[in-house]
Protein backbone atom coordinates (compact mmCIF):
# COMPACT_ATOMS: atom_id res chain seq x y z
CA UNK A 1 0.00 0.00 0.00
CA UNK A 2 1.55 3.47 -0.28
CA UNK A 3 1.33 5.79 2.24
CA UNK A 4 0.01 9.40 2.79
CA UNK A 5 3.37 10.63 1.76
CA UNK A 6 3.26 8.75 -1.62
CA UNK A 7 0.15 9.56 -2.71
CA UNK A 8 0.67 13.49 -1.59
CA UNK A 9 4.00 14.12 -3.43
CA UNK A 10 2.54 12.19 -6.91
CA UNK A 11 -0.80 15.09 -6.60
CA UNK A 12 2.17 17.72 -6.04
CA UNK A 13 3.75 16.26 -8.97
CA UNK A 14 0.18 16.17 -10.88
CA UNK A 15 -0.92 19.53 -9.98
CA UNK A 16 2.65 20.95 -10.70
CA UNK A 17 2.64 19.43 -14.49
CA UNK A 18 -1.49 20.69 -15.31
CA UNK A 19 -0.39 24.16 -13.80
CA UNK A 20 2.54 24.18 -16.54
CA UNK A 21 0.07 23.17 -19.58
CA UNK A 22 -1.98 25.86 -18.60
CA UNK A 23 0.31 28.04 -18.66
CA UNK A 24 2.06 27.49 -21.65
CA UNK A 25 -1.12 27.21 -23.41
CA UNK A 26 -2.14 30.84 -21.76
CA UNK A 27 1.43 31.93 -23.12
CA UNK A 28 1.04 30.50 -26.77
CA UNK A 29 -2.72 31.67 -27.34
CA UNK A 30 -2.44 34.78 -25.76
CA UNK A 31 0.52 36.04 -25.47
CA UNK A 32 3.67 34.97 -27.41
CA UNK A 33 4.12 32.53 -30.11
CA UNK A 34 7.13 31.45 -31.86
CA UNK A 35 6.76 31.27 -35.50
CA UNK A 36 9.17 29.84 -38.62
CA UNK A 37 9.87 32.15 -41.57
CA UNK A 38 8.88 29.44 -44.58
CA UNK A 39 10.00 31.48 -48.21
CA UNK A 40 11.24 34.44 -49.34
CA UNK A 41 8.72 37.06 -49.13
CA UNK A 42 10.41 38.98 -46.62
CA UNK A 43 13.98 39.04 -48.17
CA UNK A 44 16.20 40.75 -47.07
CA UNK A 45 14.45 41.65 -43.93
CA UNK A 46 13.78 38.28 -43.01
CA UNK A 47 15.47 35.02 -44.44
CA UNK A 48 13.77 31.36 -44.89
CA UNK A 49 13.71 29.86 -41.79
CA UNK A 50 14.42 32.35 -39.56
CA UNK A 51 12.40 31.82 -36.15
CA UNK A 52 10.29 34.58 -34.78
CA UNK A 53 9.03 35.92 -31.46
CA UNK A 54 5.10 37.14 -32.33
CA UNK A 55 4.00 39.20 -29.29
CA UNK A 56 0.37 38.38 -29.86
CA UNK A 57 -0.95 40.81 -26.77
CA UNK A 58 0.28 44.02 -28.72
CA UNK A 59 -2.59 44.55 -30.81
CA UNK A 60 -5.23 44.02 -28.02
CA UNK A 61 -3.90 46.92 -26.47
CA UNK A 62 -2.88 49.25 -29.19
CA UNK A 63 -3.75 49.51 -32.88
CA UNK A 64 -1.08 47.98 -35.57
CA UNK A 65 1.34 50.71 -37.30
CA UNK A 66 2.57 52.09 -39.96
CA UNK A 67 5.21 49.45 -41.36
CA UNK A 68 4.49 46.76 -38.62
CA UNK A 69 5.66 43.33 -39.13
CA UNK A 70 2.79 41.28 -38.56
CA UNK A 71 1.75 37.43 -38.85
CA UNK A 72 -1.45 37.22 -40.51
CA UNK A 73 -3.86 34.38 -41.23
CA UNK A 74 -4.80 33.20 -44.69
CA UNK A 75 -7.48 31.46 -45.13
CA UNK A 76 -8.99 29.33 -48.02
CA UNK A 77 -11.23 26.29 -48.11
CA UNK A 78 -8.92 23.61 -48.40
CA UNK A 79 -5.62 25.86 -46.71
CA UNK A 80 -4.89 27.58 -43.18
CA UNK A 81 -1.71 29.28 -43.36
CA UNK A 82 0.03 32.31 -41.71
CA UNK A 83 1.90 34.82 -43.69
CA UNK A 84 4.43 37.19 -42.59
CA UNK A 85 3.77 40.64 -44.18
CA UNK A 86 4.91 44.48 -43.18
CA UNK A 87 2.07 46.99 -42.92
CA UNK A 88 2.36 49.61 -45.75
CA UNK A 89 -1.25 51.18 -45.79
CA UNK A 90 -3.61 51.89 -43.11
CA UNK A 91 -7.08 52.32 -42.54
CA UNK A 92 -8.27 55.06 -44.99
CA UNK A 93 -4.76 55.30 -47.18
CA UNK A 94 -4.76 55.76 -50.82
CA UNK A 95 -2.51 52.83 -51.67
CA UNK A 96 -0.91 52.61 -55.46
CA UNK A 97 2.33 51.04 -56.88
CA UNK A 98 3.65 53.06 -59.93
CA UNK A 99 7.51 52.20 -61.59
CA UNK A 100 8.53 50.11 -58.49
CA UNK A 101 7.63 52.69 -56.22
CA UNK A 102 4.85 52.58 -53.74
CA UNK A 103 2.59 55.83 -53.23
CA UNK A 104 0.71 56.58 -49.80
CA UNK A 105 -2.19 59.14 -50.16
CA UNK A 106 -0.19 60.09 -53.30
CA UNK A 107 3.84 60.22 -51.54
CA UNK A 108 6.54 57.98 -52.45
CA UNK A 109 7.46 55.77 -49.85
CA UNK A 110 10.97 55.80 -48.97
CA UNK A 111 11.95 51.82 -48.39
CA UNK A 112 15.51 51.29 -47.61
CA UNK A 113 14.09 47.64 -46.15
CA UNK A 114 12.95 45.74 -49.72
CA UNK A 115 14.71 43.78 -52.30
CA UNK A 116 15.54 46.26 -54.90
CA UNK A 117 14.26 44.01 -57.96
CA UNK A 118 11.71 46.01 -59.97
CA UNK A 119 8.29 44.64 -59.30
CA UNK A 120 4.48 45.61 -61.53
CA UNK A 121 2.55 48.13 -60.82
CA UNK A 122 -0.55 48.30 -58.96
CA UNK A 123 -3.91 50.47 -59.34
CA UNK A 124 -4.88 52.72 -56.48
CA UNK A 125 -6.81 52.09 -54.09
CA UNK A 126 -8.32 53.11 -50.45
CA UNK A 127 -7.44 51.12 -47.59
CA UNK A 128 -11.64 50.07 -45.68
CA UNK A 129 -11.46 51.15 -42.23
CA UNK A 130 -10.87 48.06 -40.06
CA UNK A 131 -8.51 46.88 -42.64
CA UNK A 132 -4.49 46.94 -43.91
CA UNK A 133 -2.60 46.96 -47.25
CA UNK A 134 0.23 44.50 -46.93
CA UNK A 135 3.75 43.99 -48.73
CA UNK A 136 6.51 41.32 -48.57
CA UNK A 137 9.83 42.83 -48.53
CA UNK A 138 10.63 40.75 -51.59
CA UNK A 139 7.66 41.98 -53.70
CA UNK A 140 8.18 39.79 -57.06
CA UNK A 141 8.26 37.12 -54.29
CA UNK A 142 5.23 37.55 -51.98
CA UNK A 143 1.67 36.73 -52.16
CA UNK A 144 0.14 40.02 -50.38
CA UNK A 145 -2.85 42.37 -50.27
CA UNK A 146 -1.95 43.17 -54.37
CA UNK A 147 -3.62 39.46 -54.62
CA UNK A 148 -7.45 39.37 -54.65
CA UNK A 149 -7.38 36.09 -52.56
CA UNK A 150 -5.45 38.18 -49.88
CA UNK A 151 -6.65 41.22 -50.31
CA UNK A 152 -6.76 44.04 -47.38
CA UNK A 153 -6.09 42.29 -44.51
CA UNK A 154 -8.66 43.05 -41.88
CA UNK A 155 -7.94 43.28 -37.93
CA UNK A 156 -9.22 40.19 -36.86
CA UNK A 157 -6.78 38.26 -39.05
CA UNK A 158 -3.87 39.76 -37.76
CA UNK A 159 -2.13 37.15 -35.19
CA UNK A 160 0.33 39.42 -33.82
CA UNK A 161 3.67 41.78 -34.18
CA UNK A 162 6.79 40.39 -35.05
CA UNK A 163 9.49 41.50 -32.45
CA UNK A 164 12.33 39.29 -32.02
CA UNK A 165 14.46 37.17 -34.46
CA UNK A 166 15.43 34.39 -32.26
CA UNK A 167 17.58 32.23 -34.71
CA UNK A 168 19.74 32.28 -36.73
CA UNK A 169 22.04 33.16 -33.17
CA UNK A 170 24.13 35.38 -35.09
CA UNK A 171 21.08 37.25 -36.28
CA UNK A 172 19.48 37.48 -32.73
CA UNK A 173 17.54 41.05 -32.25
CA UNK A 174 14.40 42.88 -32.04
CA UNK A 175 12.88 43.20 -35.78
CA UNK A 176 12.36 47.04 -36.90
Amino acid sequence: MESKKEKSEIREWLESAAIAVVLALIIKFFLFEFVLVDGASMFPTLHDGDRLIVNKLEYRLNNPQFQDIIILEYNTESTHIEFVKRIIGMPGDTVAIRDSIVYINGTPLEEDYINTEAYPDYPEVIVPEGSYFVLGDNRNHSKDSRYEDVGFVEEDEIVGKVVYRVYPFDDFGKIK
